[in-house]
């Protein structure tokens, strides 16, 4: 890729390695003094993210964030992508014998029971540790779930699988430690409800563990077994605070969340550390911020000055999770009762209130906190404005306030689709939104933000444009995901861009409902989907068989798929027109594009044998590329012919004659109940082993898995179409 875009991104690491020199040779810059370090993805990376900087001092600022080189690691690192089943390159399908065509989906890798019911729950992630942000690790790369189980003797509350990727020897994966988190302190039967978190090395975790009646932050030092299991875990042994620095591994301590005199609860928020200061922050069911310091290097305590932590955020109604600002010195929480966003300064406590932003369901997900530019949104299930459906009910939302926020402010809002009456029907949750990789790589915050809303009727994933900064309120359907009289819960939002993939740039986005998904392969079921969303990019190289998300010209709020089938480089500027009739050609400086059409969950049907195909209809071939009628005429039989795998050339089958538009832009997995939040590990570099890029979530419901029979299921997929 040589573009105007992709250079000024080389730019700006090149600034910031100028001007992050000093404090790395002074020893006060968190960036990573040597090629190899350890990476750790959790939830609140896809909570708190960094665009690009635009100037030194915004540069100076963040260089002493660890999870922002953590993250302009990722954004750079060459990635492995393979097709499990079919052991190429994936191309996001494959082909059958005889007449049968199917595509591959999102092909499974692995999936391990967490036991019956087990989850790490709606909303959460699981947890994934690479030891290198340069290479594959079979042994010392892992991923953590927690069940959402009450621990016993034969039912862990977390586990950990290593020997993850396909390209790894033995049993993929292997259980690399798994604990009954119950017994300790004392043996309290617990659950975990929310997300785990990792220290910087990996060495320990952090998660609450509930009860029912009360809740404990539990840091955990943990050791690889080769004996433990889901159904036989181990029982890390209790150390008090004093003694957990120096603990026998395994080994965890906890403290109760509390508010002055009693003990409160927690289901809705979940830890946030920071690296740097060793601090962390939680929120609990009666609306306290608890703060930690030290956390994972020292002896770990709760403050409690008195006056001031823990904080009681909103008067007993639970908050969801925090994420902290070290740029504006604010921790900033949504309130999962009450629906207002609050900022708390980290050192005084003091309170800053936002408006009511939610009145359904409240401010479940965790704010999601731009630090370079300042901004933090927010998604509300309900706006309380009864203006959607012809002024009959409220409209789903989201807000985008700065960081600074002052008190009663409303910021910007979006709207994302009607909500319901909570008087008749409470609305769904409506779950974090994610930025695309154009806003990531913008120092003025431009792109897009993907949000999967419409949490009254059936749920439909939405792109939100920000202009420098601000939503302008140009919000183009992406696709439904269910049909339309159906309305499911949907999952977080997880947007991967993968610059170095094999045959060029490719970016996806990532999403989950949890019943009556319509995407191929769901059968109408939990079903998770991934949708291209790669940019057109100027003066950029393209070669053939990419595919691009644009508007039509026609109508600015509809998203079609172009896919390249001449290699060139593109002009400074687009096409003044971008047509939405398949088959259609552009020619953009030396590059030329054709329409697949415009983007859908819903599929295209088979190849069909003996069939009269008019003009212009598309289908699937058994090779997962759409195929367009440029003949009219009838199919040949009994099998299909041998289709032309090339974007842009032809294939004469009988009297028909079809044009390849490129692989299908969506592609999906069955997972009954729905997923988990999604990660994505991308932090691999070129000439790692087969399977070192996948994408990790959990099932919200049971179903069979691949080892350990049916119960929910730990899922590795493979980032499927991503070539």
């Amino acid at each position: 890729m040589n573009g105007i875009a992709p250079r000024f991104v080389l730019f700006c690491f090149a600034l910031l390695g100028l001007v992050t020199l000093g404090w790395v040779l002074t020893g006060q810059a968190a960036k990573p003094t040597h090629q190899r370090f350890p990476l750790p993805t959790d939830w609140t990376h896809s909570h708190l993210v960094f665009s690009q900087p635009a100037t030194v001092e915004q540069a100076r600022l963040i260089g002493n964030e660890p999870r922002f080189w953590q993250q302009m690691e990722r954004r750079k690192q060459r990635l492995m992508v393979r097709d499990e089943l079919s052991g190429a390159s994936a191309p996001g399908f494959f082909p059958t014998a005889g007449t049968a065509q199917r595509p591959s989906a999102m092909p499974r890798d692995w999936s391990e029971s967490l036991g019956s019911g087990g989850s790490v729950g709606a909303g959460n992630y699981p947890a994934k540790f690479s030891f290198s942000s340069t290479t594959a690790n079979c042994t010392t790369d892992y991923v953590v779930f927690s069940t959402g189980l009450t621990g016993s003797s034969t039912q862990a509350s977390i586990v950990a699988y290593n020997n993850l990727y396909s390209g790894c020897g033995g049993t993929v994966p292997s259980v690399y430690w798994a604990y009954n988190t119950s017994q300790i302190l004392p043996a309290v039967p617990g659950t975990i409800k929310t997300s785990p978190i990792l220290s910087r090395d990996g060495s320990q975790i952090a998660f609450v563990q509930t009860d029912g009646f009360g809740a404990t932050l539990v840091l955990l030092k943990w050791k690889a077994s080769t004996i433990e299991s889901v159904t036989s875990p181990g029982i890390p042994a209790p150390a008090t605070a004093a003694l957990y620095p120096t603990c026998v591994i395994p080994c965890m301590t906890k403290f109760d969340l509390r508010d002055r005199n009693n003990v409160t609860d927690d289901t809705t928020s979940s830890v946030f550390y920071d690296y740097s200061a060793d601090t962390a922050w939680v929120g609990d069911s009666f609306g306290y911020l608890h703060k930690f310091n030290p956390v994972f290097n020292g002896i770990p305590a709760e403050s409690r000055p008195p006056g001031t932590w823990p904080r009681q955020v909103s008067v007993g109604l639970p908050l969801s999770s925090p994420v902290h600002d070290r740029i504006t010195g604010n921790v900033i929480v949504g309130g999962a009762g009450d629906g207002v966003l609050y900022r708390v300064d980290s050192g005084t406590g003091i309170i800053t209130a936002s408006q009511q932003l939610d009145f359904g369901t409240g401010l479940v997900a965790g704010p999601v906190v731009d630090s370079t530019n300042g901004s933090v949104y927010v998604s509300a299930s309900s706006d309380g404005s009864l203006v959607c459906s012809g002024g009959t009910t409220d409209c789903a939302a989201v807000y985008q306030l700065s960081t600074s926020f002052v008190a009663g402010d409303t910021g910007n809002k979006v709207t994302v689709g009607t909500s319901a009456d909570p008087a008749v029907s409470p609305p769904n949750p409506l779950y974090n939104g994610a930025f695309d990789i154009t806003y990531l790589n913008s120092t003025n915050g431009t792109g897009n933000y993907y949000v999967c809303g419409n949490t009254g009727a059936n749920p439909i994933l939405y792109q939100i444009q920000i202009q420098a900064g601000v939503p302008t309120g140009t919000v183009p359907v992406v696709s439904a995901l269910t049909p339309t009289a159906l309305s499911p819960v949907c999952s977080p939002v997880t947007d991967f861009s993968n610059p170095n993939a094999s045959g060029g740039t490719a970016e996806r986005l990532f999403v989950s409902v949890q019943n009556n998904g319509i995407a191929r392969g769901c059968s109408g079921a939990g079903c998770v989907m991934s949708f291209v969303d790669t940019p057109w990019r100027p003066l950029t190289a393209y070669t053939v068989g990419q595919e691009i998300l644009v508007f039509t010209t026609v109508n600015p709020n509809v998203l079609i798929v172009n896919v390249v089938t001449v290699a060139g480089t593109t002009a400074a500027t687009p096409p003044t027109h971008w047509p939405n009739v398949a088959g259609t050609v552009t020619i953009n400086g030396t590059a030329r594009f054709m329409t697949q059409g415009v983007i859908n969950a819903s599929p295209l049907n088979f190849w069909v044998a003996s069939k009269g195909y008019a003009a212009k209809n598309r289908i699937i071939d058994s090779n997962g590329n759409v195929e367009f009628v440029t003949v009219a005429g009838t199919s040949g039989s009994p099998t299909h012919p041998v289709w032309s795998t090339t974007p842009g050339t032809n294939t004469t089958d009988n009297t028909v004659t079809w044009m390849n538009l490129g692989a299908y832009a969506v592609s999906a997995l069955r997972a009954n109940g729905g997923s988990s939040g999604i990660i994505i590990d991308n932090a691999v570099s070129s000439g790692t082993m087969p399977g070192a890029s996948q994408v990790y979530f959990s099932t919200l419901g049971d179903q069979l898995c691949t080892v350990g029979g049916t119960g929910g299921c730990a899922v590795q997929a493979s980032q499927s179409a991503l070539q």
